[in-house]
């Protein structure tokens, strides 16, 4: 019987596919398969070492596989000979319970058991720079302002635009693109959509985006903080709860056509969001853009604090519109699956302990933030995020205690790793101590 993967190479095409999984780093693997392969390989999946990816594990653990979800193959829209399918992780004939991929779908069906389908949408901001990482790659992109350009956006039309039809060919409902508020910064939107579909097309999107940069000699990076004078790259997340076609959060008698509902599954975020930084801003250089000074724009355009509001953009929750909030705390080295995971998580603890968010700030937060004295602030550093999470029982239990201790197991050596390198501004200061 032939199957669903070879049907869709003869249709359109397809020699290869890339049997993919990303793992708690966010760094996406994969194994390039042949179509003649293909048939096989969708019911056992492709083998993989753990240990050689961001996995907590050994050598001495047995082959995982990454069982395609057939349902989520991609086609690559600038190498249409190969598509793309993301891979649930098995071992032993068990979930890989640290695969982020199945952390999230574990959340998403715990969700469903309740009555709540989590929908959402990502702002994914990345720099076009110099194939070797020096600097922006327009050297006239200079304004102190140049957030919409539209100069500055035409001079990597070629780029941009190829990434969107790439979407229009996907069927992403792309419906805008601008250049961002720092230097060589860009922002693509497109339709939200199920938690897990958006993930699946938020993995994809960085390959994408990295790999139509490269045709064109170029780098993208989605680095939170690359520049220091510039403002950094944000993930931005748009949240809604639904069932069926009834958007749970909105409700046009509530405080900005928000309800109940939303204003208890916010309360939950609020509750947790120090904890959740180790997740949604999980490098050491992420905390370089939420605490960071003011660029040359004027602004970072990132919170640093815990508060919500309106329609308000100094704030790290902001509600553009009836019956859905916008997360701003998120920056672009965070996991595509673990971002919507953990804000879920939370979110349902926020349902079923009612919690409250408390009333909303529609202060300046930029210019007045000193008037919000009980605003609470974010973790300053990655080793205060990483412990902060590692106390929250709650999203531990929530996420899994398998993948929490993996990922906690894995940011320790990460910031190990980075204490003990030796910066050019060490040497700068202190050689001569």
């Amino acid at each position: 019987m032939t199957g669903v993967l070879e049907r869709f190479a003869a249709e359109r095409g397809v020699r290869y596919f890339l049997f993919n999984f990303t793992d708690l780093r966010g760094m996406q693997r994969s194994k390039l398969v042949p179509v003649s392969a293909a048939g096989e390989m969708e019911v056992a999946g492709a083998g993989f070492a753990g240990f050689a990816a961001y996995l907590d594990m050994t050598p001495a653990n047995p082959d995982m596989f990454a069982v395609p979800d057939v349902s989520s193959v991609m086609q690559l829209p600038w190498k249409p000979e190969v598509a793309w399918v993301p891979g649930d992780l098995v071992m032993n004939g068990r979930a890989v319970e640290q695969a982020p991929r199945v952390t999230l779908k574990r959340l998403v069906e715990r969700a469903a058991g309740l009555g709540y389908r989590m929908k959402c949408g990502v702002e994914a901001e990345f720099h076009l720079i110099d194939a070797d990482g020096a600097g922006i790659s327009d050297p006239r992109d200079i304004e102190a302002k140049p957030c919409y350009d539209q100069q500055a956006l035409m001079r990597r039309y070629d780029v941009i635009s190829e990434i969107c039809d790439g979407m229009q060919s996907l069927g992403w409902s792309p419906y805008q693109n601008d250049h961002e508020d720092a230097n060589g910064q860009f922002e693509m939107n497109w339709e939200y959509d199920d938690a897990l579909v958006t993930a699946d097309r938020h993995a994809f999107f960085k390959f994408m985006v990295k790999s139509i940069a490269e045709m064109h000699g170029l780098r993208a990076t989605f680095m939170p903080k690359p520049f220091a004078e510039l403002t950094g790259n944000g993930c931005h997340i748009h949240v809604s709860l639904w069932d069926g076609n009834r958007n749970l959060f909105h409700d046009p008698a509530g405080e900005l056509g928000l309800s109940a509902t939303a204003h208890a599954f916010l309360g939950g975020v609020l509750h947790h969001t120090e904890s959740m930084c180790a997740v949604t801003n999980p490098i050491v250089n992420s905390y370089k853009r939420i605490n960071a000074p003011v660029t040359v724009s004027g602004a970072t355009w990132s919170p640093n604090t815990v508060t919500w509001s309106g329609n308000n953009r100094t704030h790290m929750v902001r509600t553009p519109d009836e019956g859905r909030f916008e997360f701003r705390l998120a920056d672009g080295a965070v996991n595509p699956y673990l971002l919507p995971a953990v804000f879920l998580a939370a979110g349902l603890d926020g349902l079923a302990q009612d919690r409250d968010p408390g009333p909303r700030l529609d202060l300046d937060m930029y210019n007045e933030g000193h008037r919000a004295r009980r605003a609470r602030r974010l973790p300053r550093y990655l080793l205060d995020a990483i412990r902060l999470f590692d106390r929250n029982r709650v999203l531990k239990a929530a996420l899994g205690d398998e993948v929490s201790a993996a990922y906690v197991t894995l940011k320790m050596r990460e910031w190990d790793d980075y204490s003990r390198s030796i910066s050019a501004w060490e040497r700068q200061t202190s050689l001569d101590i």
